[in-house]
C-alpha cells in the first residue's frame, strides 16, 4: 500500500454497531471514522473532507428511510461535491441504489458484506478521487499560464484570460481597457492568435507615440505625389493588415481630426490612402487599447461617440497587478528566471524580504515596473540571490496576513456566519440552518467572533449578495 494510499480518508455511515466494526477492521489501513446519524456524518463530513464515503442507505422496504437517506446523500455532495460515495444497498433494493447514482454516487454494493469484492469497490474510488486530484493539480501548474505569455492564477486574470478565449474566435472589435503597463498588447496578440486569423499578419500601432503630422500617412498610407516627400505609393499600416489583425494602442490619443476617417474603416471595412480617391476593401479585425475614460473624452468632445460605439463591441477590462492577489509574486519568479538567463546572471531566487516587498507593495506602474525593477536587480545584485533592497523597495518586516491559513480560516468562517444572519434576520435557528450547523455551535461561533447576532434583525445589515448564497432543505431526521 502506498504511503498515499494510506493518508485517505474513509467515512463509513453504518448503524449497526456489529458490521460498521467489521468495515472498520477491513479498511484498517485507511484514515477511518464513523458515524451512525445523519447529523454525525454531516459534520464529519464538514470535518474531515473524507475522499470517499461508505453510505449504508438502508432498505427499499423503508421508502421513508430510503428517502431521507438519499436526501443525506444529496447534502454530502453539496458540502463536499469531490467525495466519492458508495452507496451501500439490499439485493432487494438496485432501484434505491440506481437514484443513488443518479444523484451522484460513484458506485454501490449489495450487501451482506464480501470484504475482497468491497475492498476493491473503495479502492477504485479512492484511485479515481487520486487521480482527480493529480488532474486538478496539473490544471493548476499550467493554470500560471493560463494563455501564452500571459502568467497569473489570480481570480481576476483567470476571469480575463475566458473572457479573451470566448471572444478571440468571433470577429468582434475588442476594446481593453486597463491602466499602463498592464499587458494589454499581450492580450491584443492572445486575441489573434487564437482566431482564425492566426496566421495572417499582427500589427500593432501606438497611436500616441507617431505624431499627428505623420499618423494619417502612417495609418492609411498615401498615393505618389500625395504631399512633398511622396515620392512613391506607400501602403498604410492598416492595409498591411489585410487578413488579419490590427491593434490600435492608446486609440484615446487619436486626433479628433483622424476620428472620422478611422470611423468610416470600421463601418464600411475600406480605406482610401493620403491623396487617394478610390476605396479599398479590407478584411480585418481591430482591436484598441487605452488608459484613458472614453466616456470622459466623449464628455468633453475630444472622442467621437459614434466611433467609442463602434469600437467598444466587446470591453474587457484589464486589472491593475494590485488587484491581482498572488500574481506579483508569481510574476516576479517567472521574470526573474527569464532575465537572469538572458543577462547570463547567475541569480538564482529572492530573499525572504524581497518576497514580502514584492507581496507589499502596490505596484503603481503595474507589470511594467515590476519587470523593469527585476531586471535591474538581476544586473546589479551582488549575490545570487535577490533582496528587498536590490529591488529598491522596502522590507514591511512581517509576512502578509492572508498567507497565514488559520487567518484565512476565520475570516472566511466569521463572514460566513454574518452573512447567514443577515439572510436569517437575526433568526438564530435559520440561521444554524444556513450553515449547517446546531444552535450550540452557531453560539460558539458568535462568540469565537465576537458577533453580536441582535444587530441581524428585521431593520439590521443586509449582505451585498444574498442571492449567491444557497439555501439548503432542513437537515433530514436522524437514520435509525
Amino acid at each position: 500500500m502506498s504511503a498515499v494510499m494510506q493518508r485517505r480518508k474513509l467515512l463509513i455511515l453504518e448503524n449497526d454497531k456489529a458490521l460498521r466494526r467489521e468495515l472498520e477492521a477491513v479498511f484498517s489501513d485507511l484514515d477511518v471514522t464513523a458515524a451512525e446519524t445523519s447529523e454525525q456524518t454531516l459534520a464529519l463530513v464538514r470535518r474531515t473532507e473524507p475522499d470517499v464515503v461508505l453510505f449504508d442507505l438502508g432498505t427499499a422496504r423503508e421508502p421513508a428511510v430510503a428517502a431521507q437517506s438519499l436526501e443525506l446523500l444529496r447534502q454530502i455532495l453539496n458540502i463536499s461535491p469531490d467525495t466519492k460515495i458508495i452507496a451501500m444497498t439490499e439485493h432487494d433494493a438496485r432501484e434505491l441504489a440506481v437514484s443513488a447514482v443518479g444523484l451522484g454516487a460513484a458506485d454501490f454494493y449489495h450487501k451482506p458484506l464480501d470484504a475482497g469484492v468491497l475492498s476493491i469497490v473503495v479502492r477504485r474510488a479512492l484511485r479515481i478521487r487520486e487521480l482527480e486530484e493529480e488532474n486538478w493539480r496539473l490544471r493548476e501548474r499550467t493554470g500560471a499560464m493560463a494563455l501564452e505569455g500571459i502568467i497569473g492564477v489570480s481570480d481576476a486574470m483567470r476571469s480575463l484570460c475566458r473572457a479573451i478565449e470566448k471572444v478571440a474566435p468571433t470577429n468582434a472589435t475588442v476594446l481593453l481597457l486597463g491602466d499602463s503597463g498592464t499587458g494589454k498588447e499581450l492580450l491584443a496578440r492572445a486575441v489573434h492568435r487564437l482566431s482564425g486569423r492566426s496566421h495572417k499578419p499582427f500589427v500593432a500601432i501606438n497611436c500616441a507615440a507617431i505624431p499627428d503630422t505623420l499618423l494619417e500617412s502612417e495609418l492609411f498610407g498615401y498615393e505618389k505625389g500625395a504631399f512633398t516627400g511622396a515620392a512613391k505609393r506607400t501602403a498604410g499600416k492598416l492595409e498591411t493588415a489585410e487578413g488579419g489583425t490590427v491593434f490600435l494602442d492608446e486609440i484615446g490619443e487619436m486626433p479628433a481630426s483622424l476620428q472620422a476617417k478611422l470611423l468610416r474603416v470600421v463601418q464600411e471595412r475600406t480605406v482610401e490612402r493620403v491623396g487617394g480617391r478610390v476605396p479599398l476593401a479590407l478584411d480585418l479585425r481591430i482591436v484598441c487599447a487605452t488608459n484613458k475614460n472614453l466616456e470622459q473624452l466623449i464628455g468633453t468632445g475630444a472622442f467621437r461617440d459614434d466611433l467609442f460605439y463602434r469600437l467598444s463591441e466587446v470591453t474587457i477590462r484589464v486589472p491593475p497587478l494590485r488587484d491581482r492577489q498572488g500574481d506579483s509574486l508569481l510574476l516576479a519568479q517567472f521574470l526573474l528566471q527569464q532575465i537572469a538567463e538572458r543577462f547570463n546572471k547567475p541569480t538564482r531566487g529572492l530573499a525572504p524580504d524581497a518576497i514580502r516587498a514584492i507581496q507589499a507593495h502596490r505596484w503603481p506602474g503595474n507589470v511594467r515596473e515590476l519587470e523593469n525593477r527585476i531586471k535591474g536587480a538581476v544586473i546589479m545584485a551582488e549575490g545570487v540571490v535577490v533582496t528587498a533592497a536590490d529591488l529598491g523597495l522596502e522590507d514591511p518586516g512581517d509576512d502578509p496576513e492572508y498567507l497565514n491559513l488559520r487567518v484565512a480560516r476565520q475570516r472566511a468562517e466569521a463572514q460566513a456566519v454574518r452573512q447567514s444572519l443577515a439572510v436569517a434576520r437575526g433568526n438564530l435557528s435559520r440561521a444554524a440552518e444556513l450553515l449547517g450547523v446546531t444552535r450550540p455551535t452557531l453560539y460558539d461561533l458568535l462568540g469565537k467572533h465576537s458577533i453580536d447576532a441582535a444587530q441581524f434583525g428585521k431593520h439590521g445589515p443586509q449582505p451585498a449578495d444574498t442571492a449567491s448564497l444557497p439555501v439548503p432543505p432542513p437537515p433530514p431526521a436522524e437514520q435509525t
